[in-house]
């Protein structure tokens, strides 16, 4: 085991790791793209001995031994260089499982962990969520709150937000309208009113973006519209004067992930200077929104030999740069390869959410899977309840929970609700004053119901869809 740094005795046997890429892969609870790629713990009792060597390690060995190379990678780079280690001090002297334990005690208060997030690295949080247990992720991140603005205000205590995702599989503009409309009467948008193209072309773009622009005009919501569209879509379509609100992109942990999306930090920064140059937000200037999901890296063939959740938290580094209004997990979409069932669905949800607040990044959370998962719509349920328990800023609303343009399964206008009732949840402040204006809601604070009529607002509008 001399070539084993990292080395812990069970028994009558002795466990070695090769480096703490190794043992990190090692400690992840089991996943079926960890599996695939060859890293995995091959037993049970393998897993438990890394993570018990994993606790062992002080947690500023994290700045000293990278698991991408500095010179190679310049996720690597902006981690390494934006580290702040003054807020690190507090916590510069424990292993990752005293980490554990300060995170979950008393004294550790929302104020202290906002203070520690410049100081903790991607893979200081992936670490010490491999120890815990699904009750501590949520602990843990429930204290954590991460406020954005554009034209509303996300991620306040005792609220949840969700993105209106009203897709069709041709673009249609009155079959968009149905759904941005049905999502509105259930009081969804708050997030973001997102759509996903089916035709990806800067035209295309700018049509979907001046209709929302205009439908947020005519009702005076407070939200923010955003087509999910490459980043240099997004760019020509702030040349040719398009109404932009939020640039999105989907990001990864690496460079080389990032370089397969199409993307580099120089255009990322590019983008966000265009829309900011925009000054379309009221309230505030927050104008990225990013998505992730376990097994990206993987896909492309650009993991080098890190586990899949570990890469997932890098992202978290680039997201963090750049001061996003709103970032998610997608964390079942890529299907039962990367997470095999809705067990693994589930905990790689919690872990996501957790690592991300942590950091410092206003995370949400795409609860969904694929029809060819092991999982099923009350697996969605058991995560979208915890997520709220945990404080997440925002979930996907969708009509019936079936996207019919990406062919998967995600949470609907009605789950929203069900997790705002009985959690006592709130949207946005903005919004919910503009639900009750508008008569979609009745009543106040946590009490709110639906109106049971047509709000006469909308009744015109309902009127003029084919």
């Amino acid at each position: 085991m001399k070539n084993h740094p990292y080395t812990h005795t069970a028994g009558t046997r002795t466990y070695g790791f090769r480096d703490l890429k190794d043992l990190m892969a090692k400690a992840t609870p089991a996943r079926s793209g960890d599996l695939l790629a060859g890293v995995a713990a091959e037993s049970a009792e393998e897993r438990a001995v890394a993570q018990m060597t994993l606790a062992a390690v002080p947690l500023d060995t994290f700045l000293n031994e990278a698991l991408v190379p500095y010179e190679t990678d310049e996720i690597t780079r902006l981690i390494v260089d934006s580290h702040d280690a003054a807020a690190f001090a507090p916590v510069s002297h424990l292993t990752v499982g005293d980490f554990r334990n300060w995170l979950l005690g008393d004294e550790v208060d929302g104020a202290a962990l906002a203070a520690l997030a410049p100081g903790i690295t991607p893979e200081m949080a992936a670490a010490v969520s491999k120890i815990m247990r699904n009750q501590d992720l949520i602990l843990v991140a429930k204290k954590c709150q991460v406020v954005t603005r554009f034209r509303n205000t996300i991620g306040l205590a005792g609220r949840m937000s969700t993105r209106l995702q009203p897709n069709h599989p041709t673009d249609d503009p009155s079959g968009i309208a149905a759904s941005l409309l049905d999502g509105l009467l259930y009081g969804s948008g708050d997030a973001v009113i997102g759509i996903n193209p089916a035709t990806d072309n800067v035209a295309q773009i700018g049509t979907l973006v001046t209709m929302m622009a205009e439908i947020i005009d005519q009702y005076g919501i407070p939200t923010q519209s955003c087509v999910l569209t490459h980043v240099t879509n997004t760019l020509q379509a702030i040349e040719r004067g398009a109404p932009v609100d939020l640039v999105f992109q989907s990001i990864g942990g690496t460079e080389a992930t990032n370089r397969s999306f199409g993307v580099g930090l120089d255009l990322l920064a590019e983008a966000h200077s265009a829309a900011l140059s925009l000054k379309r937000g009221t309230v505030g200037d927050n104008v990225m929104y990013f998505e992730t999901g376990q097994g990206s890296a993987l896909s492309a063939q650009a993991h080098h030999g890190i586990d899949q959740q570990t890469c997932e938290a890098r992202a978290y580094a680039v997201a963090r740069h750049f001061k996003p209004l709103l970032v998610n997990t997608v964390v079942g979409f890529i299907g039962p390869e990367y997470l095999f069932d809705g067990k693994q669905i589930i905990r790689a949800g919690l872990e996501d959410h957790f690592c991300a607040k942590l950091l410092g990044l206003p995370m949400g959370c795409d609860v969904c899977y694929t029809n060819h998962a092991e999982a099923d719509q009350n697996d969605m349920d058991v995560l979208l309840t915890l997520l709220g328990v945990a404080g997440c800023s925002f979930v996907m609303g969708i009509p019936g929970s079936d996207d019919i343009m990406l062919n998967y399964q995600t949470t609907s206008f009605h789950d929203a609700l069900y997790a705002r009732r009985v959690l006592g949840l709130r949207p946005a402040p903005e919004f919910e004053a503009w639900l009750q204006t508008m008569q979609i809601f009745t009543g106040a604070g946590d009490a709110f119901r639906l109106h049971p009529a047509l709000p006469p607002a909308f009744q015109t509008a309902l009127r003029r869809l084919p």
